[in-house]
This record gives C-alpha cells, structure tokens and sequence, in this order.
C-alpha cells in the first residue's frame, strides 16, 4: 500500500486511530533529525586564526543506512506502517459490519412489512369471499322458497309444508277429502244451522272449525284469522291428530 493511499484512507479513521497513525509522521521526524548530519561533521575543525567570513554554501546531509539509528527508523516506520494498515484495515470492516447490519435491517423491516399487507389483504379477500358465500346462500334459499297457487291444491300443498316441519301427521288425500266434503272447497263457508251455530259458535272456513278449537289448536306462524285456508286447514288437521291421531281418519263431521 503507498503512502498517498494510507494518508487519504486515514481520513476515515475515529479519533484514536488517527492519533495512532499520526505516530508515524512523528517518528519519521524524530529518525530523520538524529540520522541526518553534515557531510563534512566528521572533520576535525582547525584552529581559527583569522577571521572567516561565514560560508554562504548550502550545508549538505548524509544518512549512513548501516548506522544504529538508520535501522532503528527502519525498523520502526516498518512497525508503524504495518500498524496503519492495521487500523485501515479494521475500520474497513467496520464500515462493512455495520453496512451489512443496515442492510439486513433493513430486509427484516421491509419482510415484517410485505407479511403485514400480505396478512391484511388475506384477512380482506376472506372477508370479502365469507359475504359473497353468505349471499349466494340466501339468493339460493330465497330461490328455493316454494310459490303456492292460491287455489285448493296450493292451500292444501302449503298447509301440509307447515304441518311436516311442525310434526302434524296427515296426507293430501285425507285433507282434500274432509274439505270437499266440510265445505267444498270454499274458504268463506259458514254453517248457520248446526248445533254448534245454536250454541251462537258457527263453523267456519275450508274445514268448518268453530272458534274456540280454531284458537286452542291454531298453529304458530299462521294467520290468527280463522278464513284463512292455511290456518283454518293447520289448526283443523291439529285438532284431528290430537283427537283422532291423523285428519286421515275422519271421514265424517268430527
């Protein structure tokens, strides 16, 4: 390594470094004012008789390489030249330690932060695909709620979807049945005659139920409204599983 290379890279030393390497520029001065002599210092002076006038001639040095001190200084700026490159040395890898730890910090922030919006966007699409599932789910159940005619057979369809979820035995047949014959299908019906229109409770609706049953065995979720067909016909097949075990069985007034 050249001393110009080693003077410019000293200028990135810390403070004690620098003193360090400053060592060698004092020692090189301190060598060189012991080693250094005037090339006629090893002749004796003669007396002076007469006043000279002082020599105007440049003073010429030479420095003996086997004297003492020539291998002291060489030993020495030997020394403290390798103790330079040393300290360069050293705050090289510094500056390298702490550019790789800047570096790998900074891959650790720019991680944790990737991970971070990776999480945030899943957290979003789950989100997003748990709404859409859930209106897929009630588009199918909306589209899968059944349409009943309102007529005879729809009545008696809806009436009989109501009394399986609600455990009330009975078939199509066996209501159709006891309607045609109770009122012939017409929902409005309303016997005038009877014992029961004597006792000043008349029946009422598809399948001719008086009011106090129509309220005892009136199925929830159907209309409180005794005209009703689907609540007349619920409430009717009610009391008829409840007395004689299914609308089924009847086949006369009951």
């Amino acid at each position: 390594m050249s001393a110009s290379s080693i003077t410019s890279r000293i200028r990135c030393l810390n403070k004690t470094q620098r003193l360090s390497a400053a060592g060698v520029s004092a020692v090189v001065v301190a060598a060189l004012s012991l080693s250094l002599v005037p090339a006629h210092a090893e002749t004796p002076a003669k007396p002076q008789t007469e006043p000279q006038a002082a020599s105007a001639a440049p003073v010429a040095f030479s420095l003996d390489a086997g004297a003492p001190q020539a291998k002291v200084i060489q030993a020495s700026l030997i020394e403290q030249h390798s103790t330079a490159e040393q300290l360069v040395k050293a705050a090289d890898e510094v500056r390298a330690k702490q550019a790789a730890a800047k570096a790998k910090a900074e891959a650790a922030a720019k991680a944790k932060e990737d991970a971070a919006k990776a999480e945030a966007e899943a957290a979003a699409k789950a989100k997003e695909d748990a709404a859409k599932r859930s209106t897929e789910v009630t588009t199918r159940s909306e589209a899968r709620t059944p349409v009943y005619a309102n007529n005879l057979d729809g009545w008696i369809s809806e009436a009989l979807a109501i009394m399986k979820a609600k455990g009330i035995p009975g078939s199509y047949d066996g209501l159709h049945r006891n309607i045609m014959r109770e009122s012939t299908g017409n929902p409005n019906a309303i016997n005038g005659w009877d014992i029961n229109a004597q006792n000043g409770i008349p029946s009422k609706g598809l399948l001719q139920v008086i009011q106090p049953t129509f309220n005892a065995y009136h199925v929830s979720g159907t209309s409180m409204n005794i005209y009703d067909p689907v609540a007349n016909i619920t409430a009717a097949a009610n009391y008829a599983a409840d007395r004689y075990g299914s609308i089924d069985n009847v086949n006369s007034a009951y």
